[in-house]
C-alpha cells in the first residue's frame, strides 16, 4: 500500500507562485514513476508531469513546460510541483500519483497509475 497525500494547493493571482507537495509513504522503489495531474471542472483529468525515484528525468506537459517544475527529495521520500507564472487555466484539482514500472509511453496516461492522493485545489483568479 502507498500512501500520498498532496499539499500546498490555494488561491493564488495570475503570474503567481506555488508549491504543492506530496509525501510517499509505503512500499515504494526505484522503479516507481511519480505523476502530477490535474483535473479541472467539466474537463477530463490531465497529465501535468512525472519523475522517477530512480532517475533525474523529468517528464512535462507542454502546456505547463518552462512554467512548472517537478522534483524529488529522495531522503524525505517527497515529490514536489513547483508552479510559476500561474494563468487562469492552471485552475484545477491536482493529484499526486504513483506507478510501478511504468514505461515511457505510459506514464502520461493517468490509468497507469496504482496509488492516488485526495487532490489539493489550485486556484488563480484575481
Amino acid at each position: 500500500q502507498v500512501d500520498l497525500v498532496e499539499s500546498g494547493g490555494g488561491l493564488v493571482q495570475p503570474g503567481g507562485s506555488l508549491r504543492l507537495s506530496c509525501p510517499a509513504s509505503g512500499r515504494t522503489s526505484s522503479n516507481y514513476a511519480m505523476g502530477w495531474f490535474r483535473q479541472a471542472t467539466g474537463k477530463e483529468r490531465e497529465f501535468v508531469a512525472a519523475i522517477r525515484w530512480g532517475s533525474a528525468y523529468t517528464y512535462y506537459a507542454d502546456s505547463v513546460k518552462g512554467r512548472f517544475t517537478i522534483s524529488k527529495d529522495s531522503a524525505k521520500h517527497t515529490v514536489y510541483l513547483q508552479m510559476n507564472s500561474l494563468i487562469p487555466e492552471d485552475t484545477a484539482i491536482y493529484y499526486c500519483a504513483a506507478g510501478n514500472r511504468l514505461i515511457l509511453s505510459t506514464l502520461r496516461i493517468w490509468t497507469s497509475y496504482d496509488h492516488w492522493g485526495q487532490g489539493t485545489q489550485v486556484t488563480v483568479s484575481s
